[in-house]
């Protein structure tokens, strides 16, 4: 049906083939159609409302598209998924086959890159953060072009007022690459949980302070709870008692990863996991500068370097795997560490197992501030999903519109989110009270629920690990209501306090580079990255002098062409 409609809409189309060029001679697709209207009463058109807002998907023949993995060390997928679980399911409702290609996550990124360059991407490739690096050479399909056949995506924009948000993804040349995940509001997905009863136990009452704390404040209180950890035996003075995760060579991608990202955000500096390209937009003067040398990214260092040399954080948390980090803190010998909320249950239960019987209270606090009041995350867009250029090749116009209804579906339309998050209504959730809870013998790390009976492994089974729902290659984003439906109540807490104590920092706006300053941009920002990181690590870690080697570490900078890179982008700005 969908098939003969694009047929005779093609056949009376006035509108011609319309493509825009990119580097390197490659043609961006374009569709030589319109969307129907939705208001239209004829057959034809009535044949193309079969997928509309809220609709459901359905391919009336099989077909099978190619998408790749980013697949967890910590939840790997397994071929069950695809003959139980989450891919048998979206197979069953939609008469689609996803062929995966499983890429570790921790190779990810590298291993798209390489696919893309080659040609032999997949059609669909979810959990992208940057897409910058695709865009120019053309194997990337120009998205923004082709959303008109996407209404769940259409009608989130619109409704949610997102379009500010999209700007700052969009390029040079009108259109953005990357379907991202769109929150209603911003989300602060990651902060710290603490062992509270070891706080309370060295006088320090977290629930009162931190509305205003800062990270000096927490170093303060730290130094207080390892004194009485050390009084209580729990801890020798030469021990750390903060090991943290998704900062090492596993997860940190040699930037410091998460625990630099949010410490660098309360100083209004990029680091860690949000280093991007280190040049940063001040709004007040319009114009850009390189974050990493100012002031700011100096008393950033300084405050991280600070809890190193007083004996609180573990200078190994930079090059350590994540279990470390976690099994420290399951043994109840630290007394911090960063968490998702994903991750709180999982990691209530490791404290279980690793005190064995022991009492512990755990808190999960606001992040703290440092010379501003803004929470970690500002932008509504998550990663999201690149749609690969070999698809509208080997599909042709009419099956590749056919794909992106598809992709609507499954990342944007509510009965997917609610699929791919929960399972099935009756067999792994049900509805009480009109709040989802999981079916008995079931329970989910990924969503916050621990396992009821952890001493009778046999009796519950984790959904994500046997079936591969709650996993992040798909659930990012949506409304609040979607978004935090799985909160426990100390989670919703958690929420509460971060919108209530913080505020969100003013989007940056996109920088309109044409191709080939792309390409000048991507040879400077490498290095000069590389280089920062290094410095960084080295600041932070002690191994470096912050005062003595500040002006050394300027110059390296400055030699790595920051401040060409600067120039550049004011050059673009003032256009």
């Amino acid at each position: 049906m969908k098939k003969r409609l694009l047929s005779a809409l093609l056949a009376v189309s006035m509108v011609a083939s319309a493509t825009a060029c990119t580097t390197g001679g490659s043609e961006e697709p374009a569709p030589s159609q319109p969307a129907v209207d939705n208001t239209g009463d004829t057959a034809a058109e009535e044949e193309q409302l079969d997928y509309t807002y809220g609709e459901h998907f359905y391919s009336e023949t099989p077909v099978t598209y190619s998408m790749s993995f980013s697949d967890a060390s910590w939840y790997p997928m397994t071929d069950q998924w695809k003959t139980e679980g989450v891919f048998a399911k979206i197979t069953e409702k939609t008469n689609v086959t996803l062929d995966i290609t499983s890429i570790d996550s921790g190779d990810y990124n590298d291993k798209i890159g390489l696919m893309v360059n080659a040609g032999e991407a997949p059609f669909i490739i979810p959990k992208t953060y940057d897409e910058s690096k695709y865009v120019d050479g053309g194997a990337i399909v120009p998205i923004s072009k082709w959303t008109q056949f996407m209404p769940n995506f259409t009608n989130f924009v619109e409704t949610y007022d997102m379009q500010a948000d999209l700007d700052t993804i969009t390029r040079n040349d009108g259109n953005f690459y990357r379907l991202p995940g769109m929150h209603e509001s911003p989300n602060q997905d990651y902060t710290f949980i603490i062992r509270k009863d070891l706080f309370d136990g060295a006088g320090v009452d977290v629930t009162k302070i931190e509305k205003d704390w800062t990270y000096d404040d927490l170093y303060d209180a730290l130094v207080k709870v390892k004194a009485y950890m050390v009084k209580e035996g729990i801890c020798k003075e030469s021990d750390y008692i903060w090991s943290d995760l998704w900062c090492g060579q596993e997860s940190g991608q040699g930037s410091g990863g998460n625990l630099l990202k949010i410490m660098g955000s309360a100083y209004g500096v990029p680091s860690g996991w949000a280093v991007g390209d280190c040049i940063q937009y001040d709004h007040d003067k319009d114009e850009w500068y390189l974050a990493s040398t100012t002031e700011n990214y100096k008393e950033f260092v300084t405050v991280a370097n600070k809890f190193v040399a007083g004996g609180i954080l573990d200078p190994e948390t930079f090059t350590q795997d994540d279990s470390v980090a976690t099994n420290k803190f399951y043994r109840g010998e630290t007394a911090i560490m960063s968490v998702n909320r994903g991750q709180v249950a999982a990691f209530n239960a490791g404290l279980i197992e690793g005190m064995g019987g022991k009492p512990y209270e755990t808190y999960l606090v606001v992040s703290p501030k440092g010379n501003n009041n803004y929470m970690a995350e500002n932008s509504r867009l998550e990663n999201g999903v690149m749609i690969s250029k070999n698809a509208y090749d080997k599909l042709g116009e009419e099956e590749f519109i056919k794909m992106l209804r598809f992709v609507d579906w499954l990342f944007y339309s509510d009965e997917a989110y609610d699929l791919i998050k929960w399972g099935v209504e009756g067999e792994t959730y049900k509805v009480e009270n009109g709040q989802k809870v999981l079916c008995e013998g079931w329970y989910c790390s990924g969503l916050g629920y621990a396992d009821p009976t952890p001493e009778n492994e046999e009796d519950n089974k984790d959904m994500r690990l046997e079936y591969g729902y709650a996993g992040g290659n798909f659930w990012y984003g949506h409304r609040v209501d979607q978004r935090d439906d799985n909160l426990t109540p100390e989670l919703q807490d958690l929420s509460k306090r971060i919108a209530d104590y913080r505020d969100i920092r003013p989007l940056t706006p996109a920088l309109a580079s044409t191709p080939d300053e792309n390409e000048q941009i991507n040879l400077w920002k490498t290095p000069l990255v590389d280089n920062i990181n290094t410095w960084t690590l080295n600041f932070v870690t002690g191994k470096k002098d912050i005062n003595k080697e500040w002006d050394n570490y300027v110059k390296s900078c400055d030699d790595a062409n920051a401040q060409n890179l600067v120039k550049l982008y004011n050059e673009i700005n003032a256009r």
